[in-house]
Formats: structure tokens, sequence, C-alpha cells
């Protein structure tokens, strides 16, 4: 199987992220997950084949699943119900496209941490807390929190998301926005970790996107994807060091000892790590979604 890294549709393009490609369509809006990867902000010259569609599924998945929790924007991924440029090209992008609803995308990245990691675990050692919530003391790398916390950041189109406080959310969008996003994020991640943790998964963190439809708020873009989301396994979780994830860790490590400066043009990586982060993303969603 090879990689798909460009899909070109005759179709108004929205945007081109690092990984998706978004099309406008009769009104609605088309996803479609390339496998194209990205790591320290730059796309690579590989992709992971196969990666798109793991996304696309573990997030049809997901929004099946937790649609009681909060109403989501996806149409359909069936591309026989597409528009025809579309179902014209449905050999590439069968299991990797989503039709959506188009919505009024809220400007915050909704996160929830249940476990101390990543940026929080660097942010409570200088501070001893994450986004301006105070932690207990003494707790240690990927320690589980008291109770999972929501800590937003900034929607950046470029470089970096920035940490947010909460009153700063109230500030960006209204305090009854913020309060709903604040509690539709926690109920999602609480659901979402609760079976994770019976496949012998533990979420330790995740971002949720919301949209407005109507003046309602609307779970958008991915779900608790292994992109969106930090994923342990709990056979092998042990507190007070780093854990190993279902992403593509194993290519940022490869990265970081290959002496790159982290600047474009990248640096090829080798096949055998390419197939490993495929196997990791393959994984984790077999176990999730029981295939």
């Amino acid at each position: 199987m090879e990689a798909v890294l460009r899909v070109d549709l005759p179709l108004r393009k929205r945007a081109s992220g690092k990984v998706r490609e978004i099309f406008e369509a009769d009104g609605k809006v088309l996803l479609v997950a390339t496998d194209r990867v990205s790591a320290f902000d730059v796309i690579l010259n590989q992709g992971i084949p196969g990666r798109g569609v793991v996304l696309t599924q573990l997030s049809e998945f997901w929004f099946k699943k937790l649609e009681k929790v909060c109403p989501n924007h996806l149409i359909t991924t069936d591309v026989e119900k597409m528009p025809e440029p579309v179902r014209r090209q449905a050999a590439t992008l069968a299991g990797r496209t989503m039709l959506v609803r188009a919505l009024d995308i809220v400007p915050v990245e909704c996160v929830v941490r249940g476990y101390l990691a990543g940026s929080g675990w660097k942010e409570y050692r200088e501070t001893g807390s994450v986004c301006g919530v105070g932690l207990p003391r003494g707790l240690v790398e990927s320690a589980k929190l008291p109770a999972p916390i929501f800590t937003p950041t900034t929607k950046a189109h470029t470089g970096h998301d920035l940490p947010l406080t909460y009153a700063q959310v109230e500030e960006l969008v209204g305090a009854h926005t913020a309060s709903s996003l604040r509690d539709l994020s926690l109920a999602l991640y609480r659901a979402g970790a609760a079976f994770a943790e019976k496949r012998g998964i533990l979420l330790a963190d995740t971002k949720f996107e919301f949209g407005l439809a109507d003046g309602r708020l609307v779970l958008a873009d991915e779900a608790l994807t292994p992109d969106s989301s930090r994923y342990w396994d709990s056979n092998t979780y042990a507190p007070g060091r780093p854990q190993d994830s279902f992403d593509k860790q194993i290519i940022r490590d490869w990265l970081e000892q290959s002496g790159w400066n982290k600047k474009p043009p990248p640096p090829d990586v080798p096949a055998e790590v390419i197939a490993k982060a495929g196997r990791r993303y393959r994984e984790i969603a077999d176990r999730l979604m029981g295939a």
C-alpha cells in the first residue's frame, strides 16, 4: 500500500492542513484525511500508509459512540453518498473521507487531561498548576490526576497553540459558551476514558473542537484519534516516567536522534520506522474498535 500524500478535487478548497484537505461541497464540508505525517511543525517526506483511514474510522466510531453526550458534525463516510467528484475518486478517497455539516468553529482547542504528561507536566513542574488549574503538590510524571481538568488553548492556524486560563476563554467566547465547552469536554473525556479502559487503554489526555449550528455546540473535526489524544497501554503504565503512546512518537524519537535541526527540509525517515508507527496506529484502532 502506498501512502496518499495529496488529494486534488474539482471543488473549492477551504484549507490544506498538516493531515487534512478541506473542501466545500454543496453547502457542506468535505474532510479528507491524507497519510501525511508532520513532526515539529514540518510535514515529512514520507507518510504512513493507511494512517488517514485509521484516523477517519476512529473518528466515525467515536462520533457514533458519543453522540448521546454531544451531537457531532458527521453526515456520512460513504463516498457513494458524496458529490460526484468524490465518487470518481472512490478508490483513493473511500475510508478516509467525511462529509460533515458546515459550522461556525469556536476559536478554542478544548483540551482535557486525566494524567500529567507532555506540556502539562512541564508547566506543573514550573508552577504547580496547568492552565491556571492548581494541582496537589508532589505529583510525578504521568500521574493520574485526582479528577480530569479542562486546560484549553488557543486555536493557532500556524505555529503552536498557547495555553488559556478559563477566565481567558470566558473573555473570548462569553461565560455561557465557556461553561458549555468545559462541561461538554469533560463529559466526552470521561465517557471516552471509561470505554477505553475496558479495552486496556488509558486516555491520558485529548483535545476537542466544537462549532456552532443554530446556536448549539456541536462536536467537530476529529474525535479521540491518536492525533488528538494520548493513549497508553494500561498493562505497561507506570507513573514516574514517560509512557509509550499509540501515535507517531517513534518517528519523533528517530528525528530527535538524527541530528535534524527541525527546520525544512526534513530528512527521510527509514522505512522500518514508518512501518512501526503504522503498526501502532493500527493496534490502537483494533483494540478500541474491537476489530
